[in-house]
């Protein structure tokens, strides 16, 4: 490490920094430009345009070998996967499925996606009062079981193992070793239960087969490559999504802003929560040759941590009311919560066709959402987010009616 080196004793991943960690983001942003993380061996880049230099240098900052924090789960767990390779690899295992996540294919899916999202937000809003999490969760992981083609009975293995994988990214503490043997059992179920006989050869899996037939990936990839995309599918646009409903419920003004017009404001209400709230808050990336961060020195073979969730409260770039939340902020899209370069994230259309799907079935049927208790955040190593959060409505005066009618078939809750 370079003399007068910037460096940091910041217990980045204890409980009490995951729960609140802006103020700490905006302490290392004024230490430097690149700071070292003492207890972790590695430089944090915790500024916007820092970050968006990194990710234009993928050849000086690789995936190869860096993703991760410990030895264990970049050169056995992650090793030659799409978040893992760089170069040649990582663009032909990103092909496999780039069909599947093109703009006429999110076209062909909008139907189904809105007609889901209408159910799902009229069972969920009966009563008047939902939570955004389990309306979230049930959404994406509707939408994604069914593409992916896997089966539905083993769900809860998929749903604790996705979670699970982006704890194994962090450190070696508590939460990294009890989400190994969940993640290496989502891992075990879908090499015993996936099959060319059992999916649909329409469906995601029956891309990532056809490929291996075709001889574009080695057998040896594909169940990597499914729960690479399962787990990237499933809990960034949950919780996601999740944020959005509650910063929604908790701006009223931006709710009626949105609500007026959702074809126009859906979106930007969703990119506006990324931004604000990062569901990946961090990544690494192992650096191939000698580089300057922001006029930081730093040496081949050394590790950065990418905050997303810095980026994204960063004043600089989105000026003093980087913390807040509006709707109306100018190329709010801009953020780097979906990441950027080469493994700029494959499902961005799908993340938006969902939840400008659940916002405007919401913006049709109710007038206002306001909080309705606390909601409870998960701590993980790399995600933020909610393990519940509830919201209640007032439905508009055309659906109130038919709200009441529909209570008394869901007084037992949603069905999946």
């Amino acid at each position: 490490m370079p003399a007068f080196a910037p460096v940091s004793s910041l217990p980045l991943f204890d409980d009490r920094v995951l729960a609140d960690p802006y103020p700490f983001y905006d302490a290392l942003r004024r230490t430097g430009a690149a700071v070292h993380l003492d207890q972790y061996g590695v430089w944090a880049v915790a500024g916007h345009a820092d970050l968006a230099a990194v990710l234009k240098m993928p050849d000086v900052f690789g995936s190869e070998g860096g993703v991760a924090l410990t030895a264990l789960a970049n050169q056995k767990l992650v090793a030659g996967t799409v978040f893992a390779s760089d170069g040649a690899r990582h663009a032909d295992l990103r092909r496999v499925l780039s069909k599947q996540f093109s703009q006429r294919a999110m076209m062909a899916l909008a139907g189904r996606i809105t007609a889901r999202a209408e159910r799902l937000v009229r069972q969920y809003t009966a009563t008047g009062r939902f939570d955004a999490l389990a309306l979230a969760r049930h959404m994406v992981c509707d939408t994604v079981m069914e593409l992916m083609g896997l089966p539905d009975a083993d769900r809860d293995v998929l749903l604790s193992g996705t979670a699970a994988t982006f704890d194994v990214f962090g450190p070696h503490n508590d939460r990294y070793q009890q989400a190994l043997p969940l993640a290496s059992r989502m891992v075990g179920t879908l090499h015993e239960k996936v099959t060319r006989k059992n999916v649909p050869a329409e469906s995601w899996m029956g891309a990532i087969f056809d490929a291996v037939d075709a001889g574009q990936i080695d057998e040896a990839d594909a169940i990597p490559l499914a729960s690479a995309y399962a787990a990237a599918s499933i809990d960034t646009t949950v919780l996601g999504l999740a944020d959005c409903l509650v910063q929604l419920a908790q701006h009223p003004q931006q709710w009626q802003i949105m609500r007026r017009d959702p074809d126009r404001w859906a979106t930007p209400a969703f990119h506006e929560a990324l931004r604000r709230e990062a569901p990946i808050q961090g990544v690494g990336r192992l650096l191939t040759q000698a580089a300057d961060v922001g006029g930081v020195h730093l040496d081949a073979g050394e590790q950065v941590w990418l905050l997303y969730g810095s980026a994204g409260r960063d004043p600089r770039r989105w000026g003093d009311n980087a913390d807040g939340y509006d709707i109306r902020r100018l190329h709010t899209d801009r953020h780097l919560a979906f990441g950027g370069g080469p493994h700029l994230c494959a499902g961005i259309l799908l993340a938006e066709l969902q939840a400008q799907a659940v916002l405007r079935a919401l913006a049709s049927r109710c007038s206002h959402l306001t909080v309705d208790g606390e909601p409870a955040r998960v701590l993980n190593n790399l995600l933020r987010g909610y393990s519940s959060a509830p919201i209640a409505v007032e439905h508009s005066p055309r659906t109130s009616s038919s709200a009441a009618r529909t209570a008394e078939t869901c007084q037992q809750g949603p069905v999946t």
